[in-house]
């Protein structure tokens, strides 16, 4: 009888060592949940000094980019309201590259960064090349563009849109020679 109890004992200490071993085993190939991936949102784009021959059109034809300039980010929900706005300025090329840090949207189709934001022209250090021109509504804000292009890293991708270029003019052009 004790032999009996002895073995069932053993059987017990046996099948329980059993049933812990499935369980850890069943927790460590349980799937994983992926972690949220993120989507930045990026604008670039370039600013310039328009050439004098130019003054009038959009044409860049011999413009010069702008080190320095300062442009801003506006974006506006689908209530006209503006929801994010940043100031930044160009590089020494006259390049900008702006992570929109919190930029949120509300209604994923109307404040979408394609409807929603724009650039605009804010100054020039440049003191021979500081009026604002429209070339690509640098006045009324250049909307994003998207033109394919997409950083992708671990859990976290960028999505770059494209704005301008955009120009200032110079405040002084010689006139115009006709021959």
């Amino acid at each position: 009888m004790a032999s009996n109890q002895l073995t069932k004992a053993i059987y017990t200490l046996v099948l329980l060592g059993l049933a812990f071993q499935s369980i850890a085993t069943n927790e460590s190939t349980a799937p994983v949940k992926p972690q949220e991936k993120t989507v930045d949102v990026v604008v670039e784009g370039k600013v310039y000094c328009q050439s004098c021959d130019h003054y009038g059109s959009w044409s860049l034809t011999g413009a010069e980019p702008i080190p320095s300039a300062r442009v801003s980010v506006i974006c506006k929900n689908h209530m006209k309201q503006v929801s994010y706005y940043k100031a930044l300025e160009c590089d020494e090329h006259g390049y900008f590259y702006a992570p929109l840090h919190g930029l949120k949207a509300s209604n994923n189709i109307l404040d979408h960064p394609l409807h929603a934001c724009h650039v605009k022209l804010v100054s020039s250090p440049n003191e021979h090349c500081s009026l604002l021109s429209n070339v690509n509504y640098g006045i009324n804000g250049s909307p994003f563009r998207f033109e394919n292009k997409i950083l992708r890293r671990l859990g976290n991708d960028a999505v770059v849109y494209a704005a301008g270029p955009l120009a200032f003019r110079p405040a002084h052009c010689p006139p115009a020679t006709h021959v």
